[in-house]
């Protein structure tokens, strides 16, 4: 099922729009509270600066009665734009009425406050009440008394809104500034990308060089991990490429002359005619499978250099070696030369196991079919300081030393003497045997056999630690 691809830009704009509405959410509810007090103080200051100069205005009458002359200036204070209404009473002792709207809320006991500011209601309408209290001298004595001032709170409401609608659009148009900005730079910011893709679509399909563009760097180990990938597929391709075209130059001349021997047994005049056809035919056969069989393994190699992390084991080359030499101690016997292993103690190195095995095989059986009739071939392992040591020698025709550099390379023939009933060769053992040995550290080298004769194969391999 194909993933839902989504932007990158309206996944940043959409985290932003989030995280700032709740931040400005949380915002907008402290701001209203502050906007609550602060309208609440500026309110209040006013109503206290009424009650005080109704305060002012209370005097003791001849009787020791209180008086009091309501000054208009002390009620137009509270006047605004919103059309607030405006209450007042004032009380003497104890608590006797003086004027004013007698039912409105009193504060009660003000335990000693100078002011006092509380929220009622009063004829349904929600109100702010200032208490002050006061006393009035009477030349001997002092009279208190408690002035009362309210007023509705449409003003307050008002001013609460606007502090808050103002906040509101400021935030408003901050989060909207802020989306512009992203938008652009998350814009400006995907360019590289963008010139990316564009560099990765315009190239040839079979262009798999490393991709060399400037890119941000959070995207650096992307584009590495693409031309690693690049650089394993090239040659996993090279490596493909090799095969077929090897595999086709290869077989062409063993399948040609199977198809030979097929038609020369159709047409055979005699059984014996025929089981000749089909012999050489079986050879041919035999022959192709080993040439498979070779090009499978340089296919395996390939693809073993092309991986960076292999994962090497430590084994014991001595081991291994003894154990292959003696697989093949049967088959040297029928081709009469006499096979033998030298070495004691172990010699780890750290390889792949199934490629060691193949490059012990290919250096053991090229020395049989070599080495002729008669000769003598020693596999000998030996550890020396940090390195451990495999030779392989014969006593054969060998190779001469004019023709060894190029024994080291692919299909490269009859460079060896000539054994009696040696084989034709492929001209890949050699050049197998030192690209195994390269892909584990180890160097392939070639020399003359014992006594001067034949051939001796070396590789060291660098000593393996646990």
């Amino acid at each position: 099922m194909p993933r839902t691809a989504y932007s990158l830009r309206g996944r940043l704009l959409a985290w932003l729009l989030i995280s700032t509405l709740v931040i400005g959410s949380l915002a907008l509810i402290d701001t209203y509270r502050e906007a609550v007090k602060t309208a609440n103080t500026v309110s209040d200051r006013v109503l206290a600066g009424s009650a005080l100069a109704i305060a002012e205005r209370v005097v003791v009458a001849e009787d020791g009665s209180l008086e009091v002359d309501i000054p208009y200036v002390a009620l137009e204070m509270l006047t605004s734009a919103a059309q607030d209404r405006v209450f007042y009473r004032v009380d003497g002792p104890p608590g006797r009425f003086i004027t004013g709207y007698q039912t409105l809320p009193s504060v009660g006991d003000m335990k000693g406050q100078s002011a006092v500011f509380v929220d009622a209601a009063f004829r349904g309408e929600p109100i702010r009440v200032a208490a002050l209290e006061r006393s009035a001298s009477t030349g001997i004595n002092s009279v208190p008394f408690i002035v009362t001032v309210a007023e509705t709170t449409i003003a307050r409401r008002q001013l609460t809104q606007a502090i808050l609608l103002r906040s509101a659009f400021r935030l408003l148009m901050m989060i909207l500034g802020a989306a512009i900005i992203v938008w652009v730079a998350v814009t400006f910011s995907l360019r590289p990308l963008y010139r990316l893709g564009d560099a990765i679509a315009e190239r040839n399909p079979d262009d798999l060089h490393p991709i060399d563009q400037t890119v941000p760097s959070e995207v650096e180990g992307l584009v590495e991990t693409v031309n690693s990938f690049m650089v394993r597929l090239q040659s996993a391709l090279d490596a493909l490429r090799h095969f077929t075209g090897n595999a086709s130059h290869q077989l062409r001349t063993p399948l040609a002359i199977i198809r030979t021997q097929l038609a020369l047994s159709a047409r055979a005049t005699s059984l014996e005619e025929a089981r000749q056809a089909a012999r050489k035919g079986d050879e041919a056969v035999a022959h192709a499978e080993r040439i498979l069989a070779q090009l499978l393994l340089m296919a395996k190699i390939d693809a073993a250099g092309s991986t960076q992390a292999q994962p090497l084991a430590l084994l014991d080359l001595a081991a291994l070696a003894q154990e292959i030499t003696a697989d093949h101690v049967p088959g040297a016997g029928d081709a009469g030369v006499d096979l033998g292993f030298e070495g004691e103690g172990s010699a780890p190195i750290r390889a792949q196991p199934l490629l060691i095995g193949e490059l012990l095989r290919n250096l053991i059986e090229n020395a049989i079919a070599y080495a002729g009739r008669g000769a003598i071939v020693t596999v000998r392992v030996a550890v020396d300081d940090q390195f451990v040591r495999l030779d392989v020698e014969d006593n054969g025709p060998g190779i001469a030393p004019e023709n060894r550099p190029a024994a080291r390379q692919r299909f490269a023939r009859g460079l060896r003497g000539e054994a009696p009933g040696a084989s034709p060769g492929m001209g890949l053992g050699l050049p197998i045997v030192e690209e195994i040995a390269g892909l584990f550290g180890g160097q392939l080298s070639l020399a003359d056999g014992p006594g001067g004769r034949g051939l001796k194969a070396s590789i060291v391999f660098p000593l393996g630690s646990p």
